[in-house]
């Protein structure tokens, strides 16, 4: 079972027997997650793909808040959208085999302020290094579930 500790918080997520409707609690915080009516949710949130960018897109610009600072460069504000998709792996004739598609996320930043061209650079690069991201690009995540009560 997993323990909330200060060093490894965990997420609790409860859905009950008939809606798509999640009620998430996330250390002292509550909030939702749905589905769009069109698939069986209420909309009554975002859904699970919204939050996946969400927490890969404030982290990008809490890192990038970071480094700016760090370095007194002028970047008054950051701005991250980001859309997935699932896109060919090759042009092919399989292409909606299992092992042919890939997911694919893009991300658009909007950095503002009077930024040089090598800050706007650097930046860039270091957008591409915030924890989230080295997460889910590491090729090294390992989801283990286990099954109690």
């Amino acid at each position: 079972m997993l323990a909330d500790t200060p060093s490894f918080p965990s997420v609790l997520i409860k859905v009950g027997p008939e809606a798509l409707l999640a009620e998430i609690q996330a250390g002292r915080h509550t909030y939702l997650i749905d589905e769009p009516v069109a698939v069986g949710g209420q909309d009554r949130g975002p859904t699970p793909y919204d939050m996946l960018l969400s927490a890969l897109g404030a982290c990008t610009a809490i890192t990038l808040r970071i480094y700016a600072s760090q370095k007194h460069w002028p970047l008054e504000g950051i701005e991250v959208r980001l859309s997935h998709q699932r896109v060919h792996r090759h042009d092919c004739d399989q292409c909606e085999q299992t092992g042919e598609m890939l997911e694919e996320i893009h991300k658009e930043l909007r950095l503002l302020g009077p930024l040089t061209a090598e800050q706007r650079q650097r930046l860039h690069i270091i957008s591409d290094k915030c924890p989230v991201q080295k997460t889910l690009t590491s090729g090294a995540l390992r989801v283990v579930t286990t099954v109690v009560g």
